[in-house]
């Protein structure tokens, strides 16, 4: 019996490259690879990268750089690179780091199979199509192994929205829908496997139109699809646009008990004139109409949101108007960053914000979102919430979960296992998590 290769992914960026770096190992399982948290016993080593943030492909080239002296100790150690940086860079990859023998882009991870066996010919390998074959289709089916209590499953990829300042649409390609059905069999396999919570994933999640048993279906029909699994508990999504949010989904938020209470929901600037040098489609006035109406529909939900700063032409007005959408909407979490030009991009000619000017209102903006998160997070204690445990905690006895809100809960559970979800009462709060107590 052949001893199985060992594999090492390093994981850049958002939940779906989570999500691929899983089906990625699952597809390689059946080239006799098993995965390893531990990158120097590697047999193949894989960067699943990532292309938003800023001078995202010199950071792979730095890691690249870094991985050659592994294979200059370990001749038949691999080298593989997947992912938006992949996509966007493939051939300059291989013509730039020799010690690189796979590049694949995040719509071709399928045929990993078949670029496994050109490299143990030692050929170089190199796939950045965007094929017309349905890539979750090709993928093998998910081994039977056992679950931790949470996961994503990817149902929508790829933006037609073309944001001015995002790679996403060049990178992932055009909006694409996964039928209802494979979604549902996927599903259901990862209940078996002991799945609790799922996170439904897209680029534009809230966008998804996939092919059901009565032809298109929405996100809200496919949510009160999976309302019906037997086991699965809980259903989030992310993440969403603003101009797709239909009054089935929100509406879903009210009626649908297994959705949870957290949404995710970026608005990037509170400037109208900025969001539409951001060819966002929307106005700070839309948006807050929209935040309404989830709001009536679910008083208690849990807002996130998504904030670029130093966008180029923005000035401290514009900011300010960030700031007071900021301050209506009041954010229970929140991510901010500083304007980073993406080539490629409309706003990557344009000229950009004085660097000082962009990292101070950075500090400002997020300061204000923490305050809020910590005083939502204040609010909490004393009531009462359901935690699905994920993990133990550091100390003897202690289980780690999240609440309906998303929030990290610490709980002294010395019975509970990971899967069970318990009713817990907030007792205290801590800078990114809440403690509790059990109730049951």
């Amino acid at each position: 019996m052949s001893v199985p290769k060992k594999l090492f992914i390093k994981t850049y960026g958002c939940q779906m490259n989570v999500y691929d770096s899983e089906r990625m190992a699952e597809s390689l399982s059946g080239a006799g690879y098993e995965t390893t948290d531990d990158a120097a016993s590697a047999d193949m080593i894989m960067l699943n990268t990532c292309h938003i943030r800023e001078k995202a492909a010199e950071k792979v080239y730095s890691e690249l750089g870094r991985l050659k002296v592994h294979k200059e100790n370990n001749p038949n150690l691999k080298i593989a690179v997947a992912g938006c940086v992949a996509q966007a860079e493939g051939e300059e990859i291989v013509r730039r780091q020799p010690a690189v023998d796979l590049v694949v882009g995040p719509q071709s991870y399928h045929r990993l199979p078949e670029m496994e066996a050109l490299i143990r010919q030692g050929k170089r390998a190199l796939d950045t199509d965007f094929p017309e074959e349905d890539k979750f289709e090709k993928l093998p089916n998910r081994p039977k192994a056992a679950r931790g209590p949470t996961a994503f499953l990817t149902v929508q990829e790829g933006c037609d929205k073309f944001c001015a300042f995002c790679v996403v649409p060049y990178t992932r390609g055009a909006e694409v829908s996964r039928p209802v059905d494979r979604i549902l069999t996927e599903a259901r396999d990862l209940v078996e496997r002991g799945v609790r919570e799922i996170t439904l994933l897209g680029q534009n999640v809230n966008a998804y139109h996939g092919i059901g048993p009565d032809g298109d279906t929405t996100l809200d029909k496919l949510i009160w699809a999976l309302n019906d699994v037997d086991g699965l508990e809980r259903i989030r999504f992310t993440t969403s646009h603003p101009n797709d949010m239909t009054d089935a989904l929100i509406a879903a938020h009210g009626e649908c008990e297994k959705l949870m209470p957290y949404l995710h929901l970026p608005v990037q600037s509170g400037s109208d004139k900025i969001l539409k040098r951001m060819n966002r489609n929307h106005t700070a006035e839309s948006y807050l109409k929209v935040i309404e109406r989830i709001r009536a529909a679910r008083p208690d939900i849990l807002l996130s949101g998504d904030f670029i700063v130093g966008f180029p032409e923005e000035t401290e007005a514009d900011f300010e108007a960030t700031m007071e959408l900021v301050r209506q909407v009041r954010y229970g979490q929140a991510y901010s960053f500083k304007y980073s030009s993406r080539p490629g991009t409309p706003a990557a000619e344009r000229p950009l914000v004085d660097v000082a000017e962009a990292n101070e209102r950075l500090q400002r903006l997020q300061a204000l979102l923490s305050t809020q998160q910590y005083a939502i997070q204040d609010e909490m204690v004393g009531r009462d919430v359901s935690v699905l445990f994920e993990r133990e905690g550091r100390m003897e006895g202690q289980m780690v979960g999240k609440s309906e809100y998303l929030h990290a809960v610490h709980v002294t559970a010395p019975n509970a296992k990971r899967g069970d979800i318990a009713r817990v009462r907030i007792i205290n709060t801590e800078r990114n998590s809440l403690g509790g107590k059990l109730l049951d």
